[in-house]
Parts: structure tokens; C-alpha cells; sequence
């Protein structure tokens, strides 16, 4: 049996790194004109997610939204002709999304984890509101800052969009691991990362066993959740009937010197311009400019 909408989950939202730019960290340049949010965007497409979920600060949204625009191209149907009708007729679009952290996990605990969580908690419940035949049955989660050739995600797509699931490894390292690797986890799973979340994070008061906490925490212990790594929140997923898939080339890129040890590699990725068009959708009563082209 396989999953009917698989949703793709990009965490940029958590504590920043060593960069210290004035603009978002995914942003940097990993190639010519290609940002490290793109290739992540590319990943959950040749992964064959239904829609993408961006979790993002508002005040990083406008700058990433104007350089992916409202969709991305699937690439198994970009090259597609079926009849002698527009070109666009037999393409398909997957519409981003952009999710702001909640304001209530500001600074409390809006690390990266935590916005995979938050990503996955609001494609339900969006999709809820339109009809439960659209509900999520499963979610992809790419990453910016881990570097690696996703094109073999192609013949992994039914392996993706099936009940079993699915973790991309290297040197027999995965997200539970803390690497910023491809991997799924279905809804129920979802309930068991967040639960481990609340039940290991600190709040601004000291946990007792059954009376009212009166004692506050100090600046530095409180809201511990914030500073979670991705194997403080993933380290409990299973692996053991999981379908795991190694790769040869990874590069964490999450740090000044993560960064210069991929640029002075021969490991090189392109942009995929017939792809990441930055397109918009029309909006309702527009004409769409695209029945023009032909």
C-alpha cells in the first residue's frame, strides 16, 4: 500500500550558525546560482513529495520566497509529452508553502528538529481544513546544510511513498545520528518525536514529581528544547525494518569550515534552471500567461 499525499518538510527555523550574515543560512551559495535551500527544495521533488512545506522565521521569508517562488517542477514529468497540447498541460507543479514558527516557540524551543515537527503539525492541520482525503499520510524531510547527490531518490520513490520507512545514510550514519539526511516518518511517528520532545525539554520552572513547580530554572536551563540537536529529537526513531539506502559523497555544511572543505572538493552540483523557475500561481479570475507561449 502506498501513501497518497507525501508531504516535503524543510527546516530553516532553529538557533543560527558560525556565519553571522545578515540574511537566513540556508541561503548560502553551493553553486553557480544555486542556494542551499534549492537543493533541498530539488530533493523533496525528485522524491516525489505532493507538496513542500518551508518552516521559516517571517523575517527570512520574503527573501527565500522571492527566489523559489510558489512551486517547483516535478522532474519526472518536465520532459513529459502526452498530446499535441501546450507544454505546460503536461507538466507538474508541487506548491510550496511557507510556515512561520509559532510564536510561542520563539526562543523556547524553535531548533531545527523542532521545525520538522512543526512543519509535519501544520500540513495536517491546513490540509485538514480542506478535506480529509488530503491529509498527509507520510512526510519527507530534506535539509539544506547536508550536501549529496539526491538524484537517486528516482528509483526510490515507491519505497518513499510506501508504509515502510525510509532513511538515507552515509559512512552507517542517518538522522539519528545528527546528520542532516533524507528521511520519513509517518503521522503516528510524528506523536512519538513530539512527545519525546515536551517529556525531555525543560520549561522555565523545575520539574517536580506531582506538586506545583515554584522554582525557576536559571537563564541558562530554561527552555532547553531550543538548543536540541537533531539527535536529541530523532536519536528514538527505528531504523530496524526500515528501508535504508547508503551514499558514497556527504558534506555538512553547517559551519564556516564544513563549508570551505565542500567548496575545496571536486564534488560539484549544478542548479536545474527548467526546474526552479520561481514561478507564481495565478491567482482566481487571472489568465494564465503560459496558454500564450506556444
Amino acid at each position: 500500500m502506498y501513501v497518497k499525499h507525501l508531504a516535503g518538510i524543510i527546516p530553516i527555523a532553529g538557533q543560527p550558525l558560525d556565519f553571522n550574515f545578515p540574511w537566513s543560512d540556508c541561503l548560502q551559495p553551493i553553486g553557480p546560482d544555486y542556494l542551499a535551500v534549492e537543493r533541498a527544495v530539488l530533493e523533496c521533488a525528485w522524491a516525489g513529495c505532493e507538496t513542500i512545506w518551508i518552516v521559516c522565521h517571517d523575517n527570512a521569508q520574503p527573501l527565500i520566497r522571492a527566489r523559489l517562488g510558489e512551486y517547483v517542477q516535478d522532474p519526472v514529468y518536465i520532459n513529459r509529452v502526452y498530446d499535441s497540447g501546450p507544454l505546460s498541460d503536461n507538466q507538474k507543479q508541487i506548491p510550496i508553502h511557507y510556515v512561520p514558527v509559532h510564536p510561542k516557540d520563539r526562543d523556547r524551543r524553535d531548533c531545527l528538529g523542532w521545525s520538522v515537527l512543526y512543519g509535519a503539525n501544520t500540513a495536517h492541520f491546513v490540509c485538514k481544513k480542506i478535506s480529509k482525503w488530503v491529509l498527509p499520510d507520510k512526510f519527507y524531510t530534506a535539509f539544506p546544510y547536508g550536501l549529496y547527490d539526491f538524484k537517486f531518490l528516482r528509483e526510490h520513490r515507491k519505497d518513499i511513498s510506501s508504509e515502510q520507512g525510509f532513511y538515507v545514510s552515509w559512512n552507517g550514519k542517518t538522522i539519528k545520528d545528527g546528520q542532516y539526511l533524507g528521511f520519513t516518518f509517518t503521522p503516528e511517528e510524528f506523536k512519538e518525536y513530539r512527545r519525546h520532545v515536551r517529556k525531555t525539554a525543560t520549561g522555565a520552572y523545575e520539574k517536580t514529581d506531582g506538586e506545583m513547580p515554584t522554582e525557576k530554572l536559571s537563564l541558562e536551563e530554561r527552555y532547553s528544547a531550543r538548543y536540541f540537536s537533531l539527535d536529541k529529537v530523532f536519536g528514538i526513531g527505528d531504523t530496524s525494518e526500515a528501508k535504508v539506502v547508503s551514499i558514497p559523497d556527504y558534506f555538512n555544511i553547517d559551519s564556516w569550515e564544513g563549508l570551505r572543505t565542500y567548496l575545496g572538493s571536486d564534488h560539484r552540483i549544478y542548479r536545474h534552471n527548467t526546474l526552479l523557475t520561481a514561478g507564481k500561481f495565478n491567482r482566481i479570475g487571472e489568465i494564465d500567461d503560459r496558454e500564450n507561449e506556444e
